[in-house]
This record gives structure tokens, C-alpha cells and sequence, in this order.
């Protein structure tokens, strides 16, 4: 049993911090950005980003250099830190973005990726969310676009202007439900719910209220059990989940920002062959098809 925690992130400081790390890790170079030209692709109502990678293969250089034990998060970078979240979780800004502000939140202690998430993960998660509008998200294991061993959950700020979130957001408007948990208009097995309801609580209570729309979510699915990897994406308004069946398309990697409707592509090559199929096409490849596109 995971031991209960409380927040340790003080309210309104998150994103000052955030821009200040950003600035200083930028010119210490411990942040390398990786650029990206923006393409945008509708289907199905989503103005999917597709985001031309100029400079991926330095990350994937940096990785493949690696030993199989190393754990970029024990130690972590101290340049790169941004804030104690909660008693379990820190800050930290992603070494390798592709968007801004890219930060992710790490366990202090290894803990394993693939593990169940719990009403703590979720405590970290939330307490960030409460701050301002913005994107969490979480890639179960490997099949789901996870690239590190260690715990870690994913925050960006919105994927786009106005009031959604996410271009997925269009979709979601048009959700069906049936009791707590519905579905959208969407070509891949999913699971939707409203969240918007939660603000009203402290983040002890939201927090176990996820997690147990979380658990309900990856038992409909079979993927409370291990090895069966998922994407789960949450704004201050929805709850996304999304069982994987694998994780490329045609040698383009896929995680949970590709569900939210941005997906990252190495060459111009890559980036028409998504193109020409459709984005939902790639997403129903990577997830388990619903027949429906």
C-alpha cells in the first residue's frame, strides 16, 4: 500500500516557476528543445497538429547512448527542476521538448511505470491542473509511447487557443453517456468522463475521485491488469482513456498526445504517409479498432 501524501506545491507559484526554469535551463543548455514545423490535418471534426521533427534524431542519439540501468530521474538534473509537487512527486521540465513548458512529474523514488495508477499519482496530477488550464497525461508502458522505466506523468500547456484544451476537444463535445463513463464519435476503443465537477473539491478528494474513474476505465478494458498498456490523458474538464494494441504506425511512434490530436513525425516522408491515411486512421492502428472512421 502506498503510503497517503500531501501537497507540497504552494498555489499560484507552478507556472512562475516553470517560465523562470525554462529561461535559466535554456541558457545553461541543460534544456535542448526539439524543433518542429506545424502542420495542421482535418478529420473528423479535429484539426489534427501534425509536428515535423527537425532535430528528433538528437534525442533518439542521446537514448541510444544510454546503459539499460540508467534512470534520468535518480539523480535528476538540478537544472532542470522546477518544484516539489507533493511529498512523492517532483517537477521536473522534459530535457527534450517539443513543446513549451513541457514539464513532467517524477517520482522521488523508482517506481515502476507500468504500475496501477492510485489516488497519489493522481494527487500530483490534479494539484498541477488546479493551477491553470493545461494538459496532464500518462503513457502506461512502452506499447503506449512510454519511454522511461521510472514513474512519470506528463503536463503541457493547451494544445490550442480558446476555450478547449486539445484539438480531441472537438470530439469530446459530442460524447454519449451512460452513467458516469461515455464515449465519443471516435474509430478506436475509449472511455470518456466529465471532470469539470471536481474543481469544487480540495485535491484530497478529487484526487481519489479520479483515481476511481481511473480504475473503472481500466477494468472495462482489461488494462488493471499488467502488461496492458493505455493512455490516459485529463484536463480540468475530461478524463480520456485509451487501451493500446501497439505502439507505431508505419514507424511513427504514438502516445498519448497523439489521442489529444498531435502527433510528432521524424521526416517529411512520414509526416504525408500520415497525411494520406487519415490521423485517425493511425490512431485506430495504434488502439483498438472500433470499426467506425
Amino acid at each position: 500500500m502506498r503510503a497517503r501524501v500531501s501537497v507540497a506545491l504552494r498555489r499560484g507559484t507552478l507556472w512562475p516557476l516553470l517560465r523562470a526554469r525554462r529561461a535559466s535551463a535554456l541558457v545553461s543548455g541543460a534544456l535542448q528543445p526539439i524543433e518542429t514545423k506545424l502542420c495542421e490535418v482535418e478529420q473528423g471534426g479535429i484539426a489534427f497538429q501534425l509536428r515535423l521533427a527537425a532535430s528528433l534524431r538528437q534525442k533518439q542519439a542521446a537514448q541510444a547512448s544510454r546503459k539499460p540501468e540508467f534512470d534520468p530521474f535518480l539523480p535528476y538534473d538540478p537544472e532542470l527542476f522546477v518544484a516539489d509537487v507533493t511529498d512523492a512527486y517532483v517537477c521536473l521540465l522534459n530535457k527534450f521538448p517539443v513543446l513549451p513548458y513541457h514539464a513532467l512529474l517524477t517520482t522521488r523514488a523508482f517506481e515502476d511505470q507500468d504500475a496501477p495508477l492510485d489516488a497519489r499519482d493522481f494527487e500530483a496530477l490534479w494539484a498541477c491542473l488546479a493551477e491553470r488550464d493545461a494538459l496532464g497525461f500518462y503513457n502506461s508502458a512502452r506499447e503506449a509511447g512510454g519511454s522511461e522505466r521510472h514513474r512519470h506523468l506528463q503536463l503541457v500547456p493547451p494544445l490550442v487557443a480558446g476555450a478547449a484544451v486539445a484539438p480531441v476537444d472537438a470530439a469530446l463535445e459530442e460524447a454519449r453517456f451512460d452513467g458516469p463513463v461515455g464515449c465519443a464519435p471516435l474509430p478506436f476503443l475509449h472511455a470518456v468522463a466529465r471532470v469539470s465537477r471536481l474543481a469544487e473539491l480540495s485535491v484530497a478528494p478529487a484526487s481519489h475521485a479520479l483515481a476511481a474513474l481511473a480504475r473503472e476505465m481500466a477494468r472495462a478494458f482489461g488494462c488493471d491488469r499488467p502488461g496492458r498498456p493505455y493512455n490516459l490523458l485529463l484536463s480540468r474538464d475530461w478524463m480520456l482513456f485509451v487501451p493500446r494494441a501497439r505502439e507505431k504506425w508505419e514507424g511513427v511512434s504514438v502516445n498519448a498526445l497523439g489521442f489529444a490530436g498531435t502527433l510528432l513525425v521524424r521526416d517529411r516522408e512520414a509526416l504525408e504517409r500520415v497525411r494520406a491515411a487519415g490521423p485517425l486512421a493511425v490512431l485506430r492502428h495504434v488502439g483498438v479498432s472500433s470499426q467506425r472512421l
